[in-house]
């Protein structure tokens, strides 16, 4: 009589105790590292400033998340919370976007600012948040941008800014490019109040806001390893048949030919800005 064996669906299936104790592990303990393709666990990731200790690979953060990594605790208080975009060209399927943006981010829009203190000093801090439309710039972000300048001119205050960016959007057209002079005129008419403008680049920087107010800022930083770059390599590769050298669109490629001052990790951020401030008010 043939021997009876279990299914080969049967036999891969794990044993029930097993499958129960896998069903507890909650979702999101585990981070893949997209630098180094490492597992980390999500506890240790956010001691190390969602750092990779691997290979340094810097993780995006949300607004409030750098916010709370970089300002005092508690000491963050925010303006303009509730100014929302509108879809004044009617562009197909922008409404029913931003609706579902918004109800998953729990943001108006991709720009967050406010008064608070890094290191005890009082600052006007403002922070991109790249899960609303990779950060893109339209008319409610270059208007968020502009009153954090204006208003840290007349409270007679620094202005700390941690961009990233997408660049302009496009849903809004000529809207969105008009910010960019905007945020800019906003920021010269800091720098003649004689107040200073720490502008720190985050992963990725280009476009609209890289050629304006990010580009703007009387020091410049960046975190190592973030993308900066007006067009990306792989645009410009494209439209000129050309093959770029590695790296050139990296931090350290912008500081190395001069285009920024400092690139930094992210634990050095918060006190080498702190530093900078004491020097500079």
């Amino acid at each position: 009589m043939a021997e009876n064996k279990p299914s080969s669906s049967r036999s891969r299936r794990a044993p029930a105790d097993t499958r129960s104790k896998l069903d507890e592990i909650p979702d999101g303990l585990w981070i893949k590292c997209s630098g180094c393709g490492a597992m980390l666990y999500r506890k240790e990731l956010e001691k190390d400033l969602f750092v990779c200790k691997r290979c340094a690979h810097h993780f995006r953060l949300g607004a409030h998340e750098r916010i709370a990594l970089m300002a005092d605790p508690d000491s963050f208080r925010e303006s303009d919370a509730q100014l929302a975009p509108a879809d004044p060209l009617g562009f197909p399927g922008y409404q029913e976007r931003l609706a579902e943006t918004q109800q998953r981010t729990g943001l108006r829009d991709a720009f967050v600012w406010g008064e608070a203190r890094m290191g005890g000093l009082p600052v006007v801090i403002g922070c991109s948040d790249y899960r609303f439309m990779m950060a893109s710039m339209g008319s409610v972000v270059g208007e968020k941008v502009a009153r954090a300048f204006e208003h840290a001119a007349e409270a007679r205050l620094p202005v700390v800014l941690f961009s990233c960016s997408g660049g302009a959007r496009m849903h809004e057209g000529l809207l969105s490019l008009m910010q960019m002079a905007k945020t800019a005129a906003a920021a010269r008419r800091l720098a003649q109040a004689g107040l200073p403008y720490v502008s720190v680049l985050t992963d990725p920087v280009t476009a609209g806001v890289l050629a304006s107010y990010a580009f703007l800022g009387d020091i410049m930083l960046a975190e190592q390893g973030a993308l900066v770059g007006f067009a990306g390599p792989r645009v410009i590769e494209q439209n000129l048949k050309i093959k770029l050298p590695p790296g050139t669109h990296t931090a350290e490629f912008q500081l190395h030919h001069g285009m920024l001052d400092l690139v930094l990790h992210r634990r050095e951020l918060q006190p080498t800005i702190v530093r900078l401030l004491g020097w500079m008010l």
